[in-house]
C-alpha cells in the first residue's frame, strides 16, 4: 500500500492515524509527520534528504580504488584476512570491515554465507606441552605440484612448531616433525594423529583375538623409547581442529608461494620457516588457559639419532655381510677381530638417508644411502 492511498483513506475517514502507521510499519507520530510534509511540498516533500548527501567521514574514492587495485593486480586469489593483514603492514588505518565491504562491493572478493555453529567441542590442553597434534594434508601447494604438508602444532595455543613440505607424508615427515620440536621447545606428553598406516598398523577384530599383542610401527616404538603417548584418534571433533588449520593454510599458502616466485621444495621450505610460520603464529596463536608450560627440555639432542629413525632387526650373513632393502652391508671384520655370522643386529635408516648398523649399545658401521662404508 501506497502512502498516498492510506492518506486519502484517513482523509475520508475510513481508517484512524494509528492503522494506517501499523499498514505503514511506522508509528503514529511518524505518520503525521508523513502528513505534513507530503501536505506541504507533495510527493517530493516524503523523499529523505540525508539520502542526497554524501558522509563527510566516507572515505575517498581515490582511497577506495587504491585498495582494490592492490589486491586485482598483486593479491588476486587471496582472502580478505590475509590481504587485510598486508594492508595493515603496508601502513593502511581502515578496519577490516571496510576493506572486506570495499573488496565485496567491487566484486574482487565473493560474499560468503555465514558458518554453522558447532554442536559438539573439543576442549583446549590447558597447558602448551600436554597436548600436540601432526597431520599431513595433500594439496596442490606448489604451482601444478601436488605434495604434502606436514603440520606439528600445539592444541592449547594453536602454535605451529614445525611445517614443512615433503612429495608423501609417512614415517620420516613424522620423525621429523617430532625431532624439530624436541629440539625447539623439549619433550611433550601426547601426540594426537590420524589413523594412517605410518602413525597405526590396521589390524581386524578377528586378528587381534589370533595374534595376541599387536605389531608396533616406527613410529609408536619411537613414541615409547622418549616416554611420549602416541594416541591414532578417529575422532571428529579432535582432528576437525586440525582440518580447519588445512583449510586456512589451503586459502594463504599456495598464493603466497606463487607471488613469492616458488615452485620447489628447497625454497619453499625456507620461506615456511622464515616468513609464514612467524607471521602465522603472529597472527592466529591463541593465549593458555594456565600459565606455565608442561614442556620438559630436551638436555641430550644426540640420543635423538638412535630414536627418531627407521630400526629393522637383521640377521649377518655368514659372509659377514647384512641385506637390507637391495643392500649388501658388508661388515668391518678389521675392527671386530671376528665375525659375526648368525648373530642379531639392529639395522638403522637415519632422517639423513645414512643407515648404520648397531649390536646392543655398540655401533658397528655406518654407511651412505648406497650402502657405501661411511665409517
Amino acid at each position: 500500500m501506497t502512502f498516498e492511498y492510506l492518506y486519502r483513506a484517513w482523509k475520508a475517514g475510513r481508517i484512524t492515524q494509528a492503522v494506517a502507521a501499523k499498514l505503514l510499519g511506522v508509528s503514529d507520530r511518524t505518520f503525521r509527520r508523513y502528513v505534513h510534509r507530503y501536505e506541504s511540498g507533495g510527493l517530493e516533500g516524503l523523499i529523505d534528504k540525508r539520502l542526497l548527501r554524501r558522509s563527510p567521514r566516507r572515505a575517498p574514492l581515490d582511497e577506495v580504488a587504491e585498495v582494490v587495485n592492490a589486491y586485482n593486480k598483486q593479491h588476486e586469489g587471496w582472502n580478505v584476512k590475509q590481504f587485510y593483514a598486508w594492508y595493515r603492514g603496508t601502513g593502511g588505518r581502515r578496519s577490516y570491515n571496510w576493506v572486506r565491504l570495499q573488496l565485496q562491493d567491487a566484486g574482487a572478493v565473493k560474499r560468503l554465507p555465514r558458518r554453522g555453529v558447532h554442536s559438539s567441542r573439543f576442549d583446549r590442553a590447558r597447558l602448551p606441552g600436554l597436548r600436540l597434534h601432526q597431520d599431513g594434508c595433500r594439496h596442490e601447494w606448489l604451482a601444478d605440484r601436488r605434495c604434502d604438508l606436514v603440520v606439528t602444532m600445539d592444541d592449547a595455543t594453536s602454535e605451529h612448531y614445525s611445517m614443512f613440505l615433503c612429495e608423501q607424508a609417512g614415517t620420516r615427515s613424522s620423525f621429523v616433525g617430532v625431532r624439530e620440536v624436541l629440539e625447539r621447545k623439549g619433550f611433550f606428553c601426547s601426540l594426537y594423529t590420524n589413523r594412517a598406516s605410518h602413525y597405526r598398523y590396521k589390524t581386524s577384530a578377528k586378528a587381534k583375538e589370533t595374534q595376541g599383542a599387536r605389531k608396533l610401527t616406527q613410529t609408536e616404538r619411537a613414541m615409547m623409547q622418549l616416554g611420549i603417548r602416541l594416541i591414532a584418534t578417529r575422532s571428529t571433533q579432535v582432528r576437525a581442529r586440525c582440518q580447519r588449520v588445512f583449510l586456512t593454510h589451503m586459502e594463504r599458502l599456495p598464493s603466497e608461494l606463487a607471488t613469492a616466485g616458488i615452485t620447489e621444495f628447497t625454497t619453499a621450505n625456507r620461506y615456511l620457516k622464515d616468513d609464514y610460520l612467524p607471521a602465522y603464529n603472529k597472527e592466529f596463536q591463541q593465549v593458555a588457559q594456565q600459565e606455565g608450560s608442561a614442556f620438559e627440555p630436551c638436555t641430550n639432542p644426540d640420543q635423538l639419532d638412535n630414536i627418531l629413525c627407521e630400526e629393522y632387526q637383521r640377521i649377518v650373513r655368514r659372509d659377514n655381510r647384512v641385506r637390507f632393502k637391495g643392500l649388501l652391508l658388508r661388515l668391518p671384520a678389521d675392527r671386530l677381530r671376528c665375525r659375526m655370522a648368525n648373530t642379531r643386529v639392529t639395522v638403522r635408516r637415519h632422517l639423513d638417508g645414512t643407515l648404520s648398523i648397531s649390536s646392543g649399545i655398540r655401533r658397528l658401521a655406518r654407511y651412505d644411502t648406497d650402502g657405501t662404508l661411511i665409517d
